[in-house]
């Protein structure tokens, strides 16, 4: 499994983000405090704390590409 921050800091972003995670058939949650929602799901993201760097786990050993594509979200 695989963790790092992003910021999704405008609605296009959060779009773009859900675009590429549903291009993987592996599980990716966001953790924002004590919240966890579903990468894939739009309206689960938009519940979050956008202001605030995003928790992302990845459930793959294999996400190397996946991670490449999250590379403009990554913060820091």
């Amino acid at each position: 499994m695989k963790t790092f921050d992003i910021m999704l800091s405008s609605i296009n972003d959060v779009k773009n983000f859900v675009n590429i995670v549903n291009k993987y058939n592996f599980d990716v949650d966001l953790t924002s405090g004590r919240y966890v929602v579903d990468a894939k799901s739009i309206m689960g993201i938009f519940s979050l704390d956008l202001s605030k760097p995003i928790k992302v786990e990845v459930h793959s050993d294999n996400a190397d590409a996946f991670v490449t594509e999250m590379e403009p979200f990554i913060k820091g």
